[in-house]
């Protein structure tokens, strides 16, 4: 019987299950690899070219490696992913057709209710192991409209894997958080390490010639140096244990308009493929602090993005769909200002985010959160669309990191499934975490007037527009208590106020 194994572009394993369960049954010279480049995938969206880029290098030159393993590979660029797959069945004809569960939802429903029919061949889904929740399911069960917090999602995944977890069972330092730690802006003229960078090769420059093609496409890939090979993401990861990490946790919430990206690892573009696996990650990086090269707060913060919020965000995904999309707690319905695709606006701090992903496809979390997500969320801007922005330009967007990230938490439109509160902040924050509003058109200290900042008028007019709401909201407490420094007059002009900027949207 022949025996073909699909591997689809995000799953580029070092120990792909599909191929061990193959290898089961046939040696490596009788198993076929199909592996597809859909052009209707990678334009379904106006995405940035270096993502794009590191899809295809990146499933390009693990084709090259699995040939060199001694396996057939049937490397298809097709209009869909289905047509691909018809392509591949008329040619191989294969009696068995292998793959894993996708981590996309519409592509899992279709691997596992229409894809044998289909294709007129037995079609074998194996469970997905590119996360922890697949070995541990905190909550295995859970009730539809209850919130879960990742806070104790957390801690079970650390007491399950043993991570920073002493013999007697508590928490290595006698805290499961050391957040209160990492909350320092970046010190005025403090230069961080580089990140380490990866010429590109034949493989990947016939990429970035195929992107630069796609005219639907935003960005350039003409500068594109991300690692692109399991060895190469490997040593990207060498790089961050040992000039990074150590500083991660004191400025992993700083931002900076000379930097961009401070102590942050850059390993999600990586782990999103499968390049990179999370457990082996973790444990190296406890590795540094109980070998003295790291500090505890580092370790701890980088375990929690990994352990707890990245597996947190997975299983709220698959929770929460196939509805997720269409969340809109906030009944926001603005469409996403223009300024979001060029980077021209006053605001210093959106100009120097957006700028910066749209040269880099990349922005730090706390960018996206307090910066890009908190607009949105004041100014009214439609989830889905948000979305679609951030699955557009982002290095490491897939469905399910998005929808959790941006609908669930980012713009709190799940109503608190994903994160207890929404996360809005005025001026102040940015001021405080940022040297973004140092030569700003905008005052960040002023409440309202033709000087003060945006997001000081927003932030005021969301807090009175649904001041009920909030107030009922236990951890908006001391934001709504903050109401009262506003008597009616002022009220109605932060009101007056916000309606004329957002018309200028």
């Amino acid at each position: 019987m022949t025996i073909s194994v699909w591997i689809l572009e995000d799953q580029l394993l070092q120990q792909h299950p599909a191929i061990a369960h193959a290898l089961t049954l046939a040696p490596p010279a009788e198993i076929n690899v199909v592996m597809i480049e859909s052009r209707k995938a990678h334009r379904r969206l106006p995405y940035h070219r270096k993502r794009l880029a590191l899809i295809m290098s990146a499933g390009r030159h693990y084709a090259e490696q699995l040939e060199r393993a001694g396996y057939t590979v049937d490397y298809r660029k097709a209009d869909t992913l289905a047509h691909g797959l018809e392509q591949h069945c008329a040619v191989y004809k294969p009696g068995q057709l292998m793959t894993m569960a996708a981590s996309h939802y519409g592509l899992r429903q279709w691997q596992y209710q229409t894809a044998s029919s289909h294709l007129a061949c037995d079609v074998i889904v194996l469970p997905n192991t590119q996360f922890l929740t697949s070995q541990f399911d905190p909550y295995p069960k859970p009730e539809p409209q209850k919130r879960y917090l990742m806070e104790y999602f957390y801690r079970k995944m650390r007491k399950h894997f043993d991570l920073l977890i002493e013999a007697d069972g508590s928490p290595t330092g006698g805290s499961w958080n050391y957040d209160k730690l990492n909350r320092e802006k970046l010190p005025k003229g403090h230069v961080c390490p580089p990140v380490p960078t990866f010429a590109p090769d034949t493989i990947t420059l016939e990429v970035i010639q195929d992107v630069n093609a796609i005219e639907t496409a935003v960005g350039s890939a003409d500068d594109f140096n991300f690692a692109v090979t399991q060895a190469q993401a490997q040593a990207a990861f060498d790089d961050f244990l040992a000039h990074r990490l150590d500083l991660f946790g004191p400025y992993e919430d700083a931002m900076t308009s000379q930097q961009d990206s401070l102590y942050h690892s850059i390993m999600s573009p990586y782990m999103n493929l499968g390049l990179l696996e999370p457990l082996p990650m973790v444990e190296a990086a406890i590795n540094r602090y109980r070998a003295g090269s790291a500090r505890l707060n580092s370790v701890e913060g980088f375990v929690r993005q990994i352990v707890g919020w990245r597996e947190f965000i997975w299983w709220q995904y698959w929770r929460q769909m196939p509805g997720m999309r269409t969340h809109n707690h906030w009944q926001a319905t603005k469409p996403v200002p223009e300024f979001f695709w060029t980077g021209e606006t006053e605001m210093n701090c959106l100009k120097t985010v957006i700028k910066r992903v749209l040269r880099t496809s990349f922005n730090h979390h706390i960018e996206r959160l307090m910066v890009l997500c908190n607009f949105c969320v004041l100014a009214g801007i439609d989830p889905a669309e948000v979305n679609d922005w951030f699955m557009s330009l982002y290095i490491d967007a897939y469905d399910w990191v998005m929808y959790p990230n941006v609908i669930g938490m980012g713009l709190n439109a799940d109503g608190g499934l994903t994160a207890t509160k929404p996360y809005i902040a005025s001026a102040n924050y940015i001021n405080k975490m940022s040297d973004f509003c140092g030569g700003c058109a905008f005052n960040h200290k002023q409440r309202h007037g033709k000087d003060a900042c945006p997001f000081n008028i927003l932030y005021w007019n969301f807090l009175i527009k649904h001041e009920a709401e909030l107030r009922a909201n236990p951890r908006m407490g001391p934001n709504v208590l903050a109401l009262r420094h506003l008597d009616d007059e002022e009220r109605a002009i932060v009101t007056l106020e916000a309606q004329d900027f957002l018309a200028t949207l």
